[in-house]
């Protein structure tokens, strides 16, 4: 029954593709604009869909939700490589650009992480700090 979340991203995938090139076109480029967005789009909204209706099975849900995890890091990793060989030709700016990017990124990390506030232990707030006196015997 995975198989079926393999089908459903794969149509997605390939609905996607299609789509961002005709974005491309309507913009007047030569390339396909925003399909792996598209595609992650219409497999969230076709998994919530069919979950809304009661049509999906758990094991074709557990396909949908693997490949969806997997195929994320798979295109960042695929698009992050194609960005940086297009930074490299492109020059100094597009270096920057690229670095400043990193860094905001990680002091608004940081920022969320200090905002948390940690879980007190459920195990240490139910344990008595001290003994009564009756139990001393």
């Amino acid at each position: 029954m995975i198989i079926y979340g393999t089908a459903l991203l794969a149509a997605c995938h390939l609905l996607g593709i299609f789509l961002g090139d005709l974005l491309g076109q309507a913009m007047g480029v030569k390339t396909n604009v925003g399909g792996v967005g598209i595609a992650m789009l219409l497999l969230i909204f076709a998994r919530l869909a069919m979950q809304k209706r009661n049509i999906l099975p758990k094991l074709t849900e557990a396909g949908v939700e693997y490949w969806g995890a997997m195929y994320i890091p798979v295109v960042v990793a695929m698009a992050a490589q194609q960005d940086v060989v297009s930074a490299l030709r492109g020059g100094h700016l597009a270096l920057l650009s690229a670095l400043g990017a990193v860094a905001v990124c990680a002091v608004v990390i940081s920022l969320i992480n200090r905002m948390e506030k940690p879980v007190p232990d459920a195990d240490a707030a139910t344990l008595p700090t001290a003994l009564p006196a009756t139990h001393l015997k």
